[in-house]
């Protein structure tokens, strides 16, 4: 399967398990180490959790090799398919780290966060991180 063919069946997935915002940013010929980025969001860690999972084990059936990071809290999982990467958020993490915005996407939505609950929430994450 080429880039562009696990982007498809990767959108069609996250939307079959009903993913919010799903997104994808073209990087190609932008110097990343990657083709596709896909942003998406889960309504709860359990969805988080869930989204990532059934997106694995639908392109590890399919052949395609995928590693899955951050799924013990389920605030932010990455999927590493080769050249496209997966990113499943619950929507307040996805607005702290805004990926849309630093990789150039045009429209980002608006934070709704307040810089408190923001500070938290990074604290949170870097624990969790040194806790895997």
């Amino acid at each position: 399967m080429n880039s562009e063919e696990i982007v498809d069946l990767v959108k069609t997935l996250l939307d079959e398990k009903k993913a919010e915002h799903i997104t994808v940013i073209d990087l190609n010929g932008q110097g990343a180490i990657v083709d596709y980025m896909v942003i998406a969001s889960g309504t709860s860690n359990r969805h988080v959790g869930t989204l990532a999972d059934f997106a694995s084990s639908e392109l590890k059936l399919r052949g395609v090799r995928t590693e899955v990071e951050g799924t013990p809290l389920c605030d932010w999982v990455l999927l590493d398919i080769g050249d496209v990467l997966v990113h499943l958020f619950r929507p307040d993490v996805r607005e702290f780290y805004n990926l849309e915005k630093m990789w150039g996407e045009k429209s980002p939505r608006p934070s709704s966060a307040k810089p408190s609950d923001l500070a938290a929430l990074s604290e949170a994450h870097k624990s969790s991180l040194s806790s895997e």
